[in-house]
């Protein structure tokens, strides 16, 4: 072991053995302060937070009632001695399909002293009987006001002959990452349980188009679902939706809806029972570097309009290969961005959208429609028109659209364009995801339907300094905007 000598000050006029006191003192006192400093910056107690909030924390029990359990075939071999066994037991008990009830566990929390509750609509979806029980151990009946399976959001109503605890949404906005949260609710069916953790990261998207979750550490099982996911100021931040798990369980990586989405959602849910979204009508894609080199756009961002049916932005007058800069004076960065955004605002009001065209911006007024009525009338076609010989260009053969080839393809006797017949597996259109049966119906955002068409828009991209040029590719009817390098 190796020895440090330390050396204390000696101070005039005072012996060694009183300096040494002094300089001991002066050590615990540092030692005294660190400790308040570290203790200062450690966070207090989550007890008195959790005594404000659970009261308006609710256990969510379902009743469902569910066909009989199928038969003995599969639990037995066919032909096994064991099969009339079986068959005699299911027969002494009132045979195999008798209706038996399921039950389910989730949790919620109340957001008005009326009686509201907000949980996920996979804890109530089918059940025929919804009751909720408070930390006080009270239980009542609750009804469903209206639900929502796009943002997993339930609306759910109880009576109380007084007024009821209830919590408030926060600003799931000014979350940081690092930020304490505690998650409240129902895991695994053990009761009322806290767990605590940090928001570790924000804006995650998992497979709705209205993805806005929370991404925290705090320990989230089967149970907590629609419970609430509380920031340090006792407000709801989230709404415990969904686990990433290899097994079943929490390792640390749990999703709860943002409130700000949450909110708006409850809010028409109360109003209407039913959700009302803002519909622009075009379908988009992303905005790459060579989509972006290839019509002239200066910054790799907005909404790229790939098809327009019958809808309020075909009646504004906006068109495919426009690209979406601005929405009702909101920048639009992307798609994910530009269907929020227009899923959030009021439907029947008018908005000015920005779009890039031919090199400048132009302005269009559009009065948005309802999503869900055009969800429900189903799909809009968008069209695309004839010669033969095939021409391979751009690593792609090529032949011009024709009756046997509409045939083939499936498609409506007026879509037109080239098909690809064949591709270069070598070539970037295939790198890019082009393939046999692909119909090109636009090249440098103008219709094309001959081989002729698609060699002049290709030599009017090299002759304005273009490294590439953009088509517009459809297959089974849905359109796409692919940028393919110009060869020299």
């Amino acid at each position: 072991m190796q020895h440090v000598a330390v050396s204390i000050p000696m101070v005039r006029g005072l012996s060694p053995v009183r300096a040494r006191a002094l300089w001991l003192g002066f050590l615990a006192t540092l030692l005294v302060l660190a400790q308040a400093v570290m203790v200062q910056a450690r966070s207090d107690s989550f007890a008195p937070l959790v005594e404000r909030v659970s009261p308006a924390v609710v256990n969510i029990t379902t009743t469902t009632l569910v066909e009989g359990r199928p038969g003995f075939e599969g639990i037995v071999p066919k032909g096994s001695p064991f099969e009339d066994f079986f068959k005699d037991f299911q027969d002494r008990n009132g045979g195999e399909n008798r209706p038996r009830r399921s039950t389910a566990l989730g949790s919620g929390f109340m957001i008005s002293e009326d009686g509201y509750v907000v949980t996920n609509n996979h804890v109530i979806d089918g059940a025929d009987e919804i009751s909720i029980e408070f930390l006080d151990g009270r239980k009542i009946k609750a009804k469903v006001v209206g639900t929502d399976k796009t943002t997993d959001i339930a609306l759910l109503k109880v009576e109380a002959d007084k007024p009821l605890p209830f919590v408030s949404f926060g600003d799931s906005d000014t979350a940081r990452v690092g930020d304490w949260v505690i998650a409240v609710g129902n895991p695994l069916g053990q009761g009322f349980s806290v767990s605590a953790g940090i928001v570790s990261a924000r804006n995650r998207a998992l497979s709705g188009v209205y993805d806005d979750f929370i991404q925290t550490d705090a320990a989230i099982n089967r149970g907590n679902s629609g419970g609430p996911l509380f920031n340090m100021e006792g407000e709801v931040i989230g709404v415990n939706t969904a686990i990433l798990s290899p097994n079943g369980g929490s390792i640390g990586i749990g999703f709860s809806m943002a409130s700000n989405v949450v909110s708006r959602v409850v809010d028409q849910l109360k109003q209407f029972g039913e959700t009302r979204r803002g519909w622009l009508g075009v379908r988009i894609q992303d905005v790459t570097e060579d989509v972006a080199d290839a019509i002239g756009l200066d910054k790799v961002s907005g909404a790229l309009v790939t098809d327009v049916p019958d809808g309020p932005a075909k009646e504004a007058g906006i068109e495919a290969g426009d690209v979406i800069l601005s929405f009702d004076g909101i920048e639009v960065k992307d798609t994910r961005s530009l269907v929020r955004i227009v899923g959030n605002t009021e439907v029947g009001k008018t908005v000015r959208v920005v779009v890039f065209r031919d090199g400048g911006t132009q302005t269009f007024k559009v009065t948005l429609g309802r999503r869900e009525e055009a969800e429900a009338a189903g799909p809009r076609d968008g069209g695309a028109k004839p010669e033969a010989t095939p021409k391979e260009v751009l690593g792609m053969t090529l032949v011009p659209m024709n009756d046997e080839l509409r045939g083939q393809l499936g498609l409506g006797k007026d879509a037109q364009g080239l098909v690809i017949m064949d591709i270069d597996e070598s070539s970037q259109a295939f790198e890019k995801g082009l393939r046999a049966g692909d119909v090109i119906t636009e090249a440098g955002q103008q219709k094309v339907r001959t081989l002729r068409e698609l060699q002049k828009r290709i030599d009017e991209a090299r002759d304005a300094g273009r490294k590439s040029i953009l088509l517009l590719v459809r297959r089974g009817g849905e359109p796409r905007f692919v940028a393919l390098a110009l060869q020299d």
